[in-house]
């Protein structure tokens, strides 16, 4: 008798309702391969937009008419049940986390990954639902803030869109880096943010973050709801504005002031690093979480069978934190 795992089909571009749920064979791990059952998957803005092939020129990538995948879900945490020849990281029972890029396919039950890729052992402080984030919020911001940016102490941070996945982790990884950090929520996610370490929230409801002349070392624009130009008057001396979706009017800033000016538009696409990168990444991030100096704000899970819903409300903009399905 053939054994089946659930996942989640995408066979076109659209709303939450293209999201179909699929039957596939187990597969058999190949040779340097772990097969994960897995517990948890992150469903979030990104995967959002990858689904619906959002920006366009991300098709480039994803598929032209279709997605190429078929399978949807990026960010997972799970045990490995099955192991493959030549695999020597990893052995049955491990408890793992990990992305499967733009292999896709973890809003699933089980996934196939190589064991040379973007996977890590999960620590027993950290929570499944925890681990199967932090491919998602903690490393982009990561990456965005000591890559990109190197913030520095003494820094002046302001992060747009505070309350999601990656602004939550941000400030607290700004805050770890001894910035002074400010961020923009709604007034009904002010105190969150104090509590996680804002030193100062404006409900870009009722002000304007960008202040002119406020001086900011660094603005990061999580979700991509401002540009280069409108943060250009906030920014100081040298300041940096960095976006990790890219846009076209991102990419003409990011070349404009690669050659002129002292104030600088930046983007990368952490998810495009190699595993190497990533896992160095994830286990400074795991680092300051065993010193409690990170926690991955969770908002809400969901059952597997409820992706749709979960995929209805991350879309509504109202999420705080961290949004997965188990």
């Amino acid at each position: 008798m053939e054994v089946t795992f659930n996942a989640w089909d995408v066979s076109r571009y659209g709303g939450p309702a293209v999201l179909k749920p699929v039957t596939r064979p187990v597969p058999t791990p190949k040779a340097g391969q772990v097969l994960v059952r897995i517990r948890a998957s992150a469903v979030s803005r990104a995967d959002g937009m990858m689904r619906a092939g959002q920006p366009k020129f991300a098709r480039l990538f994803l598929g032209l008419s279709r997605p190429r995948a078929g399978l949807v879900g990026t960010c997972f945490s799970g045990d490995v049940v099955a192991v493959g020849d030549n695999v020597t990281q990893f052995r049955v029972g491990d408890a793992i986390f990990g992305e499967a890029g733009l292999q896709f396919g973890a809003n699933a039950s089980h996934i196939c990954i190589d064991e040379g890729g973007s996977i890590l052992k999960k620590p027993d402080t950290v929570t499944y639902e925890e681990a199967a984030t932090l491919f998602d919020g903690a490393m982009t911001s990561w990456h965005f803030l000591t890559r990109v940016v190197q913030v520095q102490p003494g820094d002046r941070v302001l992060i747009l869109g505070g309350s999601g996945s990656l602004g939550t982790a941000a400030i607290q990884f700004a805050k770890a880096l001894g910035a002074t950090v400010a961020a923009s929520a709604s007034a009904r996610n002010a105190d969150l943010l104090r509590s996680i370490g804002a030193d100062h929230v404006v409900d870009y409801r009722a002000e304007d973050p960008l202040t002119r002349g406020a001086g900011y070392d660094v603005v990061f624009d999580t979700l991509g709801i401002s540009s280069y130009r409108a943060a250009r008057p906030a920014l100081g001396q040298g300041g940096r504005y960095m976006c990790p979706v890219l846009g076209l009017g991102l990419l003409r800033d990011m070349i404009l002031t690669a050659c002129i000016g002292h104030k600088k538009a930046k983007f990368a696409a952490a998810g495009m690093s190699k595993p190497q990168v990533h896992r160095e990444e994830l286990s400074e991030v795991l680092a300051l979480m065993a010193e409690n100096r990170f926690s991955p704000v969770m908002d809400r899970s969901y059952p597997l069978s409820d992706l749709v819903e979960a995929h209805e409300y991350v879309e509504t903009g109202r999420k705080r934190g961290n949004v997965v399905v188990v």
